[in-house]
């Protein structure tokens, strides 16, 4: 019975974890469709959102994917942070390949709903399914920008760096021994990090900072007409670097945060005199 108990919360656990990174990519990825793709067609062009509104949905996104899956599985959402957590926070190195798999399930559902609700708008503006909107499901170098010469090994180096900053960031403001956000706001926190991130990291790779949120769109291209899918605009093979950057970057934001803050925060004990009302002695 025990087993069977801890068997169901697993999928329960995988459950939220793919229905949390699902709405995460409907949301994130839908934005980026609807601002080249549909703005594509509008006139003048670009008509539909800009990089901003682009930075707010995926924060926003995060935010909902987090609400949704908190619960059951704690919202990891990412690799990334799955990885980060078990290497840093005691989470269970016998989960982190599950949940990255439902991660990455959840984003490619997602992805493939979002390809089909834009199918005709993405004919339109690209009816060759083109480098000019893969950029729509997976990153690319300057997000394509050929007069940004951002190459691979850049676009790995921006990739360390975001996913650093942010599982930093994740840690300082779930750490319950830190000063966590009150009243359930702490997804929404998380959120205003991904737009922060998108804000300031968005022009040398697009701010995947997710191997899921990567990969998971970027199947889903490739097998609904994308063939340069796995490449960037120069033909190289790109689809690694969004999946060994924010793992490298993870795990070094998250020992950052140990190294600096972790290690000095006191221990949940009680608190000294003076800091909490005195036991009543009569």
């Amino acid at each position: 019975m025990a087993e069977r108990l801890k068997k169901s919360g697993l999928i329960g656990e995988l459950s939220a974890e793919f229905a949390g990174t699902m709405i995460l990519i409907l949301i994130g990825v839908g934005v980026v469709a609807q601002v080249v793709a549909g703005g594509g067609l509008t006139t003048p062009p670009g008509g539909l959102g800009n990089h901003d509104s682009i930075a707010w949905a995926w924060g926003l996104g995060v935010v909902l994917g987090v609400y949704v899956a908190a619960r059951l599985s704690g919202a990891h959402l990412n690799p990334a942070v799955t990885v980060a957590l078990a290497a840093f926070k005691g989470f269970p190195w016998s989960r982190v390949a599950p949940y990255a798999l439902a991660q990455t399930a959840g984003a490619f559902v997602a992805a493939l709903i979002v390809r089909w609700n834009y199918c005709e708008a993405l004919a339109k503006v690209d009816p060759t399914h083109t480098i000019k909107t893969q950029g729509v499901f997976s990153t690319l170098p300057a997000n394509g920008n050929p007069n940004l010469p951002v190459t691979e090994w850049g676009a790995l180096r921006d990739q360390i760096i975001g996913t650093a900053i942010l599982l930093l960031l994740i840690l300082a403001v779930t750490d319950l021994l830190n000063t966590p956000p009150g009243a359930n706001l702490g997804p929404f926190i998380v959120g205003l990090i991904v737009v922060a991130i998108g804000m300031a990291y968005g022009t040398n790779a697009g701010y995947a900072i997710n191997p899921a949120r990567d990969f998971g769109p970027r199947l889903a291209s490739f097998l609904t007409g994308y063939g340069g899918a796995w490449r960037d605009q120069y033909g190289n093979f790109y689809f690694w670097v969004p999946i060994v950057g924010p793992l490298i970057g993870g795990l070094l934001g998250a020992g950052l945060y140990k190294f600096f803050i972790g290690r000095y925060l006191p221990t949940a004990e009680p608190e000294p005199p003076g800091r909490v009302p005195a036991p009543d002695e009569s």
